[in-house]
């Protein structure tokens, strides 16, 4: 796979981000790929804060998956600066190739150069297939998350 380049993401990936977003399930229900105004802006934010890492995979021209690190500067832990793994997508025909754990290695590097004493994540309660793949990359089941819609 070393045609790979894992880049941060530019507006024009937008389109193949949100596909990406929208192609399974839970992201059926909660996202829109036919009206790219709100991802315009929320990219706009993304892309003005220092601790956002929006990044896309790309093979042959093609984006193929996606992830955004957020670098948490703390108090806890001694003052231990984590990152958190969200909006992990891999484009269905890339899924089972190995893809999945490079863009997650990425993000593991990336922490790590950026000065972090942990990374977390969190997945859905529903995605049991996540779950075992975060776990055969090291990740421990070990807190319980909440949410609050607002």
């Amino acid at each position: 796979m070393a045609d790979l380049d894992i880049r941060p993401a530019t507006a024009g990936d937008l389109q193949a981000i949100v596909a990406m977003l929208a192609d399974d399930p839970l992201g059926a229900t909660r996202e829109s790929p036919d009206d790219l105004t709100p991802y315009q802006a929320a990219f706009e934010r993304l892309a003005n804060d220092p601790n956002q890492h929006l990044v896309v995979a790309v093979r042959e021209a093609r984006v193929v998956g996606t992830l955004q690190l957020t670098i948490v500067p703390g108090l806890s832990r001694r003052g231990a600066t984590r990152s958190i793994i969200e909006a992990v997508r891999i484009h269905a025909d890339e899924r089972g190739s190995g893809l999945g754990t490079q863009v997650i290695q990425w993000a593991i590097d990336e922490s790590r150069r950026n000065g972090c004493s942990f990374v977390q994540l969190t997945s859905d309660a529903t995605r049991a297939d996540a779950h075992r793949f975060y776990e055969r990359l090291g990740f421990t089941p070990s807190h319980v998350g909440f949410k609050l819609a607002l």
